[in-house]
């Protein structure tokens, strides 16, 4: 625990079992830093558990818990930090709190994995939210009329979500640079050799490539195009004209930076997300293939076989 200067603000992160220690460690030592910065304790924060008892992150490493979720006193911000699942002892307890905290018109935020279980308490119903690319899939057919932006972060009215990872150095940094300004978040960036921070507006992953910085500006336009259109994809011609290229451009601006073709690279992000809601949810297959864009079922058994090896059945099967 560590208590702010009169003044400051205090933000209290609820853990799950298995969360992801990193997220954590990113969002508190933004906190940490800006502090240093500021030669005083602005910022504070606490731990806090279902029931206040030690809880195991992601990487085996247990964590001393502060508070009891019920016992917890008033903060500026409560975090829900969730890891590698979203069953886990007292989660009812949880959703309970959560709903409580938002009746009263509390701010809620959550890293990573932790948006689904803001959304299972019903606490962003009319707010936009992000999640972790993997989970972004199953999140969506499970809360379709939630907006979730698959951006690194955002901010709406008195929710705040983040992708996980380095993303809660960039929701922090934003928190910060609405207390303090930008040379404040600046010089914490720069502490952690954070080289650029991200806004709202970036999204955290494309494609299959992980990063298409300095790449083609029209490549990163159509690649995004192509990954919100994956349940009705679009024509090689309406690609080509959003960038204002013809066709036979956009087949050279993919080979020449990607190596493969625009209809293969579409493919591929359509076959990703197939995967990501048979991992992630009980949808029956064949809605799968519709919601990836494909009207045949034997095609689309085809077509994943090639890509990774094993049939659509077979993925259900697996446990990860």
């Amino acid at each position: 625990m560590n208590d702010p200067v009169q003044g400051g603000r205090q933000f209290a992160f609820l853990l799950v079992d298995k969360f992801s220690m990193f997220s954590l460690a990113a969002a508190i030592d933004t906190f940490r830093s800006a502090n240093r910065l500021l030669g005083r304790d602005f910022y504070g924060w606490t731990t806090v558990s279902a029931d206040g008892d030690p809880v195991m992150a992601s990487n085996g490493l247990p964590l001393k818990i502060d508070y009891a979720v019920a016992d917890l006193p008033p903060v500026d911000i409560l975090f829900v930090s969730v890891g590698l699942t979203t069953e886990f002892p007292g989660k009812s307890k949880v959703l309970a709190a959560l709903r409580s905290w938002g009746r009263r018109g509390n701010a809620l935020g959550a890293l990573s994995v932790g948006s689904y279980l803001l959304a299972e308490a019903g606490q962003l119903e009319g707010y936009r939210c992000t999640i972790h690319w993997e989970n972004r899939a199953g999140f969506v057919e499970r809360f379709p009329d939630i907006n979730c932006t698959g951006n690194v972060f955002e901010i709406d009215r008195k929710r705040y979500t983040c992708a996980g990872g380095t993303t809660s150095i960039d929701l922090m940094l934003e928190i910060v640079r609405g207390d303090f300004g930008s040379n404040l978040a600046n010089g914490v960036a720069n502490q952690f050799q954070h080289e650029r921070i991200r806004s709202a507006g970036d999204r955290q992953r494309v494609g299959p490539e992980r990063d298409l910085t300095g790449k083609s500006e029209k490549l990163r336009r159509i690649v995004e195009l192509m990954a919100d259109h994956l349940d009705e994809p679009l024509s090689a011609v309406q690609l080509a004209k959003s960038a204002g290229l013809s066709v036979r451009q956009v087949e050279r601006l993919f080979l020449r930076h990607l190596s493969v073709t625009p209809g293969r690279y579409y493919m591929r992000l359509r076959l990703e997300r197939a995967r990501e809601l048979l991992r992630q949810t009980n949808m029956p297959i064949l809605d799968v293939a519709i919601a990836t864009g494909f009207t045949s079922h034997s095609y689309f058994a085809q077509s994943y076989r090639l890509q990774f090896g094993r049939p659509p059945s077979e993925e259900r099967r697996t446990t990860y």
